[in-house]
């Protein structure tokens, strides 16, 4: 193989591959050889044929295939002795299109290879890790929320309107032009108004209704109702009303505690205790990484390449342009502007990855099996009832697989740059911390 270098700007290459027609026959008389090992020819015994009569029948065939593959072991041997490693798929082409067997190949190819980063001294780091320890105001609230999500109802006294919020027990029936129409009445109904349990307008017309009033709530179905006979539909329902409920949260006992899966009210505040330390400690992280990266991002500099910059302005662009039109779902709108922040932000990323996978590479960070298995079972998790579709889709999609491994690794080299910097604790509220966290939020 001959190579010449036809490109060298920056992180930009590009070369001249001449792969000899004998290195070509070699390959064809190769796979050739490994076909006749099994082919069965009359007047021949099996892996007998003769080879100028196997060329003959399946020469062509197995030109293009061979051809494939002694690029691919061109383009390997060059990166092997070059040492470079391209950003993207490097481009390739053809450069004499009108090859014929017997002639040498000549290929094109193109790319940016990675830049070579010298790793930084991650020693004088200096980051603040926020500490908020657990207080008992934090676990009281906790409780306080459950017992009020685990609420009851309780008579309000007589004569007492109902409220936004209670719960009035009715009898009803819905009828379309004086007609009852079926699925449209029910007795002994317990309905939470402002719960929008049923069709819109209809709770409101029952604030301010006391036992034993008659009410006459009248509604339009909407337009995309599921029943095709009353969609866009006026209706009234005849509604009598037994009782009015006021809400009154659970008691915080151990019967609130059984009601959530703990065994008493310790084991509850246990479990609260655990919960948000860890979520204390989620969000700290969070803090602490950012620091991190925005040191790493002042202290390293290199060039990258515009290939991957190009795709991530690309990306970041898209994402924000989706975030700014959350009524749109799909993809199939117009070309989204790509700005100079798209691309400053894109640039940052970029650095800040290649970072990170060299000094992982480097200090030899690894996602071990189980690691990746415990993270693939928690995202099978959102999908009850579909875990084994999800399990097989992760297992035959190879990008399904590194999008969920690539987060794990990243994680573990920020771990490892945090042991070596030099860090410090500082306690502070969870107010403190939730204020942090939303100014992080904010850039």
């Amino acid at each position: 193989m001959q190579v010449t270098e036809t490109l060298n700007e920056g992180l930009k290459r590009g070369y001249s591959l001449t792969l000899t027609a004998e290195a070509l026959e070699a390959k064809v008389n190769e796979k050739l050889d490994a076909v006749r090992a099994d082919f069965q020819m009359k007047g021949f015994r099996k892996g007998k044929a003769p080879a100028a009569l196997m060329k003959k029948m399946f020469g062509k065939s197995v030109i293009g295939e061979a051809m494939q593959e002694v690029v691919d072991e061109a383009m390997k041997s060059h990166f092997e002795a070059s040492g470079d490693r391209p950003a993207l798929q490097p481009d390739v082409k053809v450069a004499n299109q009108e090859w014929k067997e017997g002639e040498d190949l000549t290929v094109e190819m193109s790319y940016e290879k990675l830049p070579e980063i010298e790793q930084p001294d991650f020693s004088t780091l200096k980051l603040e890790r926020l500490v908020v320890e657990v207080e008992d105001g934090a676990i009281t609230e906790a409780l306080e929320n459950l017992a009020n999500s685990a609420q009851n109802f309780a008579p309000r006294e007589e004569g007492a309107a109902a409220e936004d919020g209670d719960q009035v027990v009715i009898d009803f029936a819905g009828s379309i032009d004086g007609e009852l129409f079926e699925g449209g009445s029910a007795e002994d109904y317990p309905l939470v108004l402002g719960s929008n349990s049923f069709i819109p307008g209809f709770e409101a017309q029952l604030v301010g209704a006391k036992a034993g009033d008659d009410v006459e709530v009248k509604v339009s179905f909407p337009a995309e109702y599921g029943a095709p006979n009353l969609a866009g539909k006026d209706a009234v329902f005849a509604c009598k009303v037994k009782e009015v409920k006021a809400p009154e949260a659970a008691a915080i006992d151990d019967e609130l505690a059984k009601k959530f899966g703990a065994e008493s009210l310790e084991d509850l505040r246990n479990q609260i205790t655990e919960r948000l330390a860890a979520e204390y400690k989620g969000a700290a992280r969070s803090v602490l990484k950012r620091q991190l990266m925005d040191s790493l991002d002042e202290l390293v500099s290199f060039e990258l390449p515009s290939a991957l910059v190009d795709a991530e302005a690309q990306q970041v662009a898209h994402q924000l342009w989706h975030e700014e039109h959350p009524e749109v779902q799909g993809h199939d709108h117009g070309d989204v502007e790509i700005t100079d922040e798209h691309k400053k932000l894109a640039e940052r990323r970029v650095r800040l990855g290649l970072l990170l996978a060299d000094t992982g590479s480097k200090a030899d960070v690894q996602v071990s099996e189980n690691e990746l298995n415990q993270a693939v079972m928690r995202q099978a998790m959102q999908y009850r009832g579909q875990e084994k579709q999800f399990f097989d889709f992760v297992k035959t999609n190879p990008q399904a697989l590194q999008s969920i491994q690539a987060p794990i690794y990243e994680d573990k080299v920020v771990d490892y740059i945090v042991e070596l910097a030099e860090v410090s604790d500082k306690t502070v509220t969870k107010e403190e911390l939730q204020k942090v966290i939303e100014s992080l939020d904010e850039e």
